[in-house]
């Protein structure tokens, strides 16, 4: 059986965790294969907001197995809150949740190097979320890391205080102002992992490998969005893994030959968090409009977030490197009420026009050459079925989906799982 990815198209926070809680029902496992807790994915039901950023967005369905991938990076500090917050649903977590033993770990080093990193680059700071990814992916390719599996060796603190010592002589190399109480930090930590260890660790390429021969549905989850990827991203200013599809296979241990759909989200406009440059981005009414009636702050850290139209030139840049079987538009809702919509068709690239992603997006070398369509006013939120889209919508999906090649499979229209429309 297949293995179906679902991923992110933009920037990242584009409804990964809704969509994924609304598929579940049609999967037996639902897998994390890269990033950490800097990924927040939120689900909203029965009138409930829910923010998950390690555990998958399975985990609310009963029948569900849900495994944290070789290519996620673990917080146990976070992990425990996320499953504190779990506690109320009576969910049996060592049953339906687990962790692949060669997942690695973040330590409060890691994070105090990831604040003196950023600290130290000042006005060139990439927009980290400061939550140590970067430096524990640093450590697993440098070989230095340390992984889940780690935690049943006997040497195990022996291992961490190694590479806890070699963290703060880097802090001290950076040479700006971080405070920090490390014995305190270390308190949370050795709690956290007291309590990461009474879960279920698993071998789990053998284990998603023994669930693909035996006919188990398997949807491989991401994090963050493929603009976000570490080489086809808007480097720097991206994450530190593969967030496309090419991660599945290296963050679950899956052979590319077994990859069935790959399920792209993408939203009807588009936001970024943090530093980076965004082509289509809007500092007027329009935008403002955007970021206040799609509540855009991000998930994780809380920031607002930058809006802008459409970018239909990087959305079939991500559409083409991650091969997309099948789209999923989210907050088409919130571009009720726009008398005009615009989208990106084209880049004028130092003076010429393309229709690709270039190596540089940058506003001194690129300026958004635009399509306008016609806008719609009617209050989707109540709509449940594909013809009820009023009719300037309904051409606004036409469009893309011409232009990009791939159906259009289901259409959001606000944020809990009861509103999305199957075409």
């Amino acid at each position: 059986m297949a293995v179906d990815l679902l991923l992110g198209l933009q920037w990242g926070d584009e409804g990964k965790g809704k969509i994924v809680d609304v598929l579940t029902k049609d999967y037996d496992i639902i897998a994390r294969f890269q990033g950490g807790p800097n990924a927040g994915h939120t689900l909203e039901f029965d009138g409930i907001k829910h923010v998950l950023h390690t555990i998958p967005s399975g985990i609310f369905h009963k029948e569900s197995i849900n495994i944290v991938g070789n290519g996620v990076v673990i917080d146990p500090v976070i992990f425990k809150k996320e499953l504190d917050a779990l506690d109320k649903f009576n969910i049996d977590i060592k049953a339906k949740l687990f962790i692949s033993r060669k997942a690695h770990l973040i330590l409060p080093t890691h994070r105090l190097l990831d604040a003196a990193s950023e600290a130290s680059k000042g006005k060139a700071k990439i927009g980290s979320t400061l939550k140590g990814i970067g430096p524990t992916y640093m450590d697993k390719t440098g070989r230095n890391g340390m992984r889940i599996g780690d935690l049943e060796l006997s040497d195990w603190k022996e291992k961490y205080r190694n590479l806890a010592n070699k963290h703060e002589a880097m802090i001290a190399y950076y040479n700006v102002d971080v405070q920090y109480d490390l014995a305190e930090l270390e308190k949370d930590f050795f709690e956290s992992v007291s309590e990461l260890k009474k879960l279920t660790f698993i071998d789990s390429e053998e284990y998603l490998f023994q669930a693909q021969k035996s006919g188990k549905k398997i949807l491989a989850e991401g994090a963050q969005g493929s603009l976000l990827d570490i080489d086809f991203g808007t480097y720097p200013f991206v994450t530190s893994s593969n967030t496309t599809a090419a991660g599945a296979c290296t963050g679950l241990g899956v052979a590319p030959n077994q990859i069935g759909d790959v399920k792209g989200i993408f939203k009807a406009y588009t936001t970024r968090v943090g530093s980076g440059p965004f082509p289509t981005e809007l500092f007027d009414e329009d935008g403002e409009t955007m970021a206040r009636v799609g509540n855009e702050f991000g998930a994780t850290t809380g920031r607002p977030r930058r809006c802008g139209w459409l970018d239909l030139v990087a959305l079939k840049y991500a559409v083409q490197i991650n091969g997309v079987t099948e789209l999923m538009m989210m907050k088409a809702d919130v571009l009720s009420g726009f008398d005009k919509i615009k989208v990106c068709t084209a880049y004028n690239y130092k003076g010429e026009q393309i229709e690709h992603l270039p190596f540089n997006i940058e506003p001194e070398n690129v300026t958004p050459i635009y399509s306008e369509m016609k806008g719609w006013s009617e209050d989707l939120t109540k709509m449940n079925n594909a013809d009820q889209l009023p009719e300037a919508l309904q051409a606004y999906i036409d469009f893309l989906e011409k232009e990009l090649e791939v159906p259009i499979k289901i259409v959001s229209v606000g944020p809990d799982r009861t509103q999305t429309i199957h075409r």
